[in-house]
């Protein structure tokens, strides 16, 4: 692992930084890959702070969620019967309250990251894992498509 001790914040990467973690993001194209994740511990690899990794990190995201967002928003236009006033309402207060939210789990995360490491994130993943594969092996729980 690298380190590059002249990045204190997201305003200090260079372009070369950015398509290393953006390019880092494909592995979440893997099944069960964590987007979010993959970028955080790719950033890391190339010797980005946990911090400053986390926060590119949730910028990362902004096009991905933006352009899904646009794509429903789109199929939802070539249907417009399914545009109600019930249903416009219902996507207007879902998305002010998964905003706020968002908002603050995000800003609490960059926070907790600058001053711990990932370890429980890490073993939670393991044993919730864990818990699926032994779930679907002896049938308790049928995940399926």
């Amino acid at each position: 692992i690298l380190s590059k001790s002249y990045i204190q914040s997201v305003d200090d990467l260079t372009p070369m930084d950015a398509l290393k973690v953006g390019l880092a993001q494909c592995a979440a194209l893997i099944p069960g890959t964590s987007r979010s994740g993959a970028t955080i511990i790719g950033g890391m690899l190339f010797g980005l702070p946990r911090a400053v990794a986390t926060e590119f990190s949730f910028f990362l995201a902004i096009p991905v969620i933006g352009g899904a967002t646009a794509y429903e928003l789109l199929k939802l236009w070539k249907n417009p019967v399914s545009l109600s006033g019930e249903f416009t309402w219902a996507i207007v207060v879902g998305f002010i309250s998964a905003f706020i939210s968002a908002f603050i789990c995000v800003r609490w995360l960059i926070h907790y990251v600058a001053g711990h490491n990932f370890t429980p994130f890490a073993w939670y993943r393991i044993v919730f894992g864990v818990l699926v594969l032994v779930s679907a092996s002896t049938g308790l729980v049928a995940w399926s498509h």
